[in-house]
């Protein structure tokens, strides 16, 4: 059973940062349960608002339904009602209806609405898709705005209108006067999170469009890291936010953008650079080399490491 009610959902979510905690596998590429639920336990114990299980940075679009399903039960077990899990629904309308209904069994708290596999849709195809997900459970939902499935203010504000536990946006494109747009027309209707892959690069200037959270992936491996710039963007501290991104976001960035794929391989990198457990990516993603990681290493050692050690 879901631990908070879909009203309660969006205001615990934008009270503090937000994750998707990585899928760990094992040599084969099954799921290795047990080193999952120790990642969630050690993130578990910083001061986080919520975790996306099985989400872009899990891998769930390389996962099965059955392996979701697992991923979703053991973040449930593991957090124990102290964090909101959000499971994922992707693909078609009726497979995301049925993940919807096994997340809210598996006592998951909210749904990411993934945008639906391959195909385009219009607008109003898009409605009532939102609107067969929201209507398949109680749990609050957040549509996930990206790829092929990004709208504008009038189609989500007719979502809004047609699905009163359409809790949250979650922005993944970067479109300043979309999202200015859609926070104008809708204002606290719904939460904001930001969700473009590296979040803390937009973080300051959407903080100023009422998007109050988003999802960081650093969280993974510098949860320290993480939250410190978190404050910085809620203080609006200028300089701090600006010297992270200089001293290690960008960095980091720069090896990002090398090969498609990577958004997700570096933060598994992350982790064995910053001395946790970690697994390959499945295929078709693919890790970084042996190069990359080494240039990541020395600079999660020279920075990010060096921050947690001397709490500056």
């Amino acid at each position: 059973m879901s631990h908070f009610p879909a009203a309660d959902l969006g205001p615990a979510l934008s009270r503090g940062l937000l994750s998707f905690p990585v899928t760990f596998f094992d040599a084969d590429y099954a799921f290795d349960e047990s080193a999952y639920r120790d990642h969630i336990a050690w993130l578990a114990q910083y001061d986080v608002a919520g975790l996306f299980a099985a989400g872009g940075t899990g891998e769930g679009f390389s996962l099965t339904p059955e392996e979701i399903d697992r991923v979703v039960r053991t973040a449930v077990s593991e957090t124990a009602g102290r964090i909101p899990v959000i499971a994922p629904a992707t693909a078609g309308t009726a497979a995301a209806v049925g993940q919807a209904r096994a997340a809210e069994a598996a006592g998951a708290d909210g749904i990411l609405l993934m945008p639906p596999y391959l195909v385009e849709a219009s607008p109003e195809g898009l409605v009532e898709h939102v609107a067969a997900v929201c209507a398949a459970t109680s749990l609050g939902v957040i549509f996930y705005s990206r790829a092929n499935a990004v709208c504008d203010d009038v189609t989500v504000a007719r979502m809004a209108q047609r699905c009163p536990n359409l809790i949250g946006f979650k922005d993944g494109v970067g479109n300043i006067e979309a999202m200015t747009r859609i926070y104008a027309r809708l204002g606290d209707r719904l939460t904001y999170i930001g969700g473009l892959p590296t979040a803390e690069t937009f973080a300051l200037p959407y903080a100023e469009m009422g998007v109050t959270t988003y999802s960081s992936a650093i969280f993974n491996f510098a949860p320290e890291f993480a939250l410190d710039f978190y404050a910085a963007v809620r203080a609006r501290d200028r300089a701090s936010v600006y010297a992270h991104l200089r001293n290690f976001v960008i960095p980091y960035l720069d090896i990002r953008d090398r090969r498609p794929g990577y958004a997700v391989s570096i933060v598994k990198a992350g982790l064995t650079a910053a001395g946790r457990p970690s697994s390959s990516v499945r295929p078709p993603l693919t890790d970084l080399t042996a190069e990359e990681l080494a240039e990541l290493s020395a600079l999660v050692e020279s920075t990010v490491l060096v921050e947690a050690k001397t709490g500056a």
